[in-house]
């Protein structure tokens, strides 16, 4: 059934609305669940079970720590007492007993030791997943990679420009003509790239549309179309279609710019 109505296609809009409403009829056939929202955020940017965990064990131990030192310090409200009791339950440790004190100490470096390695337990497991991320990120787009390697640019801080400042600015430098002498470097370069052959035209072919599909992740959130790369590659017979449009906005420069009505 596809074949007819992409044959009527006339631009790349049109074949998207196709592709949708073919992949909508036959999740509807199969009785898939569909969302309304947009595809909701996949159970991977979960935080992991364990992870919850220790940070909860590293939240009591903090609090733990905490009134360690308020009862060193002398503070003997029943609460602390209480707290204090429980963190020496199931040792010969005395309140009452003279090194106390020092049991105390001991007790808190424990503490803090432990929740230097719960730390570093979770430091490694982020390096780890995040060196794993960006090694399939390589594999998949090299450009996103890169784009999340740049540090974030730190804007200023100071007040903003006037708006009649901005726009006399640039309107010196585009709206004015200036002639500019060119230095006799130019004509060298002009000679040195006589000499280089053209690229050859580029043709876009149905191989090439599938190959890019393939190598494109399945659900791997849509754009404002809304279609995954997964009906791309089950839709075969649009790859040709796909291959003529595209070499068509190639020629003409230009790519329909009205969005996708669904």
């Amino acid at each position: 059934m596809l074949v007819t109505y992409l044959e009527a296609s006339r631009d790349l809009c049109e074949t998207d609305s196709i592709l949708f409403g073919a992949a909508l009829a036959v999740c509807r056939i199969i009785g898939a669940k569909l969302s309304r929202a947009g595809r909701a955020t996949g159970q991977s940017s979960a935080i992991p079970a364990w992870r919850i965990r220790i940070e909860e064990r590293i939240a009591k131990a903090r609090a733990l720590i905490g009134r360690l030192i308020c009862f060193r310090s002398g503070n003997t409200r029943p609460r602390i007492v209480r707290t204090v009791r429980m963190a020496f339950a199931g040792t010969n440790v005395s309140l009452s007993q003279p090194d106390i004190m020092q049991k105390l100490t001991e007790r808190i470096d424990d503490l803090k030791q432990r929740i230097a390695a719960w730390g570093k337990r979770i430091r490694r497991y982020t390096e780890r997943s995040t060196r794993f991320n960006q090694n399939r990120l390589f594999q998949s787009d090299q450009k996103r990679l890169y784009k999340s390697l740049e540090r974030p640019i730190v804007s200023g801080t100071g007040p903003a420009p006037n708006q009649a400042d901005t726009v006399a600015i640039w309107r010196s430098l585009w709206s004015e003509p200036v002639n500019h002498s060119e230095g006799p470097w130019t004509e060298v370069v002009a000679s040195q790239c006589a000499s280089i052959t053209p690229m050859d035209p580029v043709i876009i072919t149905p191989d090439d549309v599938a190959e890019a599909v393939r190598r494109a992740p399945n659900w791997k959130s849509p754009g404002l179309d809304g279609l995954h790369h997964y009906w791309l590659k089950g839709f075969m017979v649009c790859h040709s279609v796909l291959a003529r449009q595209f070499q068509e906005a190639l020629n003409q420069k230009s790519l329909p710019s009205k969005e996708v009505q669904k």
